[in-house]
């Protein structure tokens, strides 16, 4: 059988540096780098492998399009899938579980080092003129923070959790974790969300996005915070009640937050903290270093060809 293979957004995993090879040499290949809403039914036409990453699959269109025999998700998160449609209709929905891990944890700490010591700031300044001007060797605009013997408080010690704390141990910081499921001989002290809360001087988020975790860091959450905390969000948007994360930003109970996700995605023009003080926020982009992004494609690719042997894998509808 030759295969029809559609791929409805292709951009953000592959702009232009990476290569397509992998899936063309499965099928006839046919690749979007965005697709709207009104043209996803005609763009899925009768091809029986569709491939997205963020472009919604919903049920009519799963039902609509009777051709399709293998989902692929082109990111860990499958929640634009109906999943339960594709299910009932003995089509795999199968998704990238793990490619990003130290992208990510690396990212959080991009985050933090920039919080503790504006470097970019510091540039951008020295570039200005400031320096040439000074009467002084050095000058600094904003607090300078070692991290030595400081506390971070992780919510999710799964792969990504337990690389942050990795590195957190390498710059001399006390990690605690926090997490359902305690891995043995773990690299951290499990604590309660409660005791992590009061502890840490840096609290990194890197939990799922369940109905349990939705909204976990709230007004409740932060008033048991250490004044002067440190929030990092690279996982999920929804963790974090955004207007109530922006209040204690610009009370200062919060010192400063960095988050590389948000509630809506791109960002909205209203979002609280667009404003709040001491706020950096990145388009959602600690998954994306070229060699993440290869490991990505390369998964995919190996996926479909499961899908293809009969033996599919990383499928989250069984």
């Amino acid at each position: 059988m030759n295969h029809r293979i559609v791929v409805l957004d292709g951009y953000t995993l592959n702009p232009g540096d990476l290569s397509w090879e992998g899936f063309s040499a499965l099928g006839d290949l046919k690749v979007y780098d965005r697709t709207e809403a009104k043209d996803i039914l005609s763009r899925i036409g009768d091809a029986d492998i569709v491939i997205t990453n963020k472009t919604p699959l919903t049920r009519e269109t799963i039902e609509k399009a009777p051709a399709i025999r293998y989902i692929g998700v082109l990111a860990t998160g499958y929640n634009v899938v109906d999943v339960q449609a594709a299910k009932e209709k003995g089509i795999p929905v199968c998704n990238i579980p793990t490619y990003g891990t130290d992208a990510v944890a690396q990212f959080a700490f991009a985050m933090l080092l920039e919080i503790t010591n504006h470097v970019a700031h510091h540039s951008d300044e020295v570039k200005k003129g400031r320096w040439t001007a000074s009467p002084d060797f050095c000058f600094w605009d904003t607090p300078l923070m070692e991290l030595l013997g400081k506390t971070i408080g992780i919510i999710g010690f799964g792969r990504i959790g337990q690389a942050t704390g990795r590195i957190a141990k390498a710059f001399g910081m006390e990690v605690l974790a926090y997490d359902s499921y305690q891995v043995p001989n773990a690299d951290a002290t499990y604590v309660s969300l409660d005791e992590l809360y009061a502890k840490s001087d840096v609290i990194a988020l890197h939990c799922p996005l369940f109905s349990e975790t939705e909204g976990i860091i709230n007004k409740e959450s932060i008033a048991k915070m250490k004044d002067g905390v440190i929030i990092l969000n690279n996982s999920r948007g929804p963790l974090i009640v955004e207007q109530d994360l922006a209040d204690a930003l610009n009370s200062g109970k919060v010192y400063a937050a960095g988050l590389d996700v948000v509630s809506s995605e791109p960002i909205k023009g209203d979002n609280p903290l667009l404003k709040a003080k001491n706020c950096i926020i990145t388009p959602h982009i600690s998954w994306a270093p070229k060699e993440s992004r290869t490991r990505l494609m390369g998964i995919a690719v190996d996926n479909l060809k499961g899908f293809l042997e009969g033996k599919p894998v990383h499928v989250v509808n069984q």
